[in-house]
């Protein structure tokens, strides 16, 4: 069984970045480096017994530090990736819906559907909408039990001098 090549040229390197990370991904991946380094007599299949991975991920994990060093451990994944629009323009696009209610004008669900669908420029779900709602803790907004244009004097003038059954 031919040796491996070396993996890391500073393995003190390796040593305090597992010692100060919190992140126990980049704790694994540090480990299959570090059990490379220092046990030439364990393979592939035995690092990877020891760290939890399979041994194609530990094969993969020695030839990318190789190539890219210590930034091919950290894991820049995770966010929103797949999001339609920033945070700040959803933002922006249920202000314009929230300055609707706040007048006492019904603001349904379907008229945001429409205009988040306009500025992304392709159909959307509902959930997605609903989604972004909760996002931005977009509560709904449900009319006064009054109209807005009622008297309450008159109101509880007619209430007196009605009869009651």
């Amino acid at each position: 069984m031919p040796k491996r090549k070396q993996i890391c040229k500073n393995i003190e390197e390796v040593k305090q970045a597992m010692e100060s990370t919190e992140c126990k991904t980049e704790y694994r991946k540090l480990q299959c480096i570090y059990l490379g380094d220092t046990m030439p007599e364990l393979n592939a299949s035995a690092i990877g017994k020891i760290t939890q991975y399979c041994e194609n991920s530990v094969k993969r994990i020695h030839s990318d530090f190789r190539k890219r060093g210590m930034e091919s451990i950290i894991d820049t994944r995770g966010g929103r990736q797949r999001a339609y629009l920033s945070l700040e323009e959803e933002e922006k696009l249920l202000s314009e819906f929230d300055e609707i209610s706040s007048t006492g004008e019904l603001c349904e669900i379907s008229r945001i559907k429409t205009a988040y669908e306009e500025k992304v420029g392709k159909r959307v779900d509902a959930s997605t909408i609903y989604r972004v709602m909760a996002r931005h803790d977009f509560r709904k907004i449900v009319p006064y039990q009054r109209h807005k244009k009622g008297d309450a004097a008159e109101q509880e003038e007619f209430k007196k001098t009605s009869k009651t059954p």
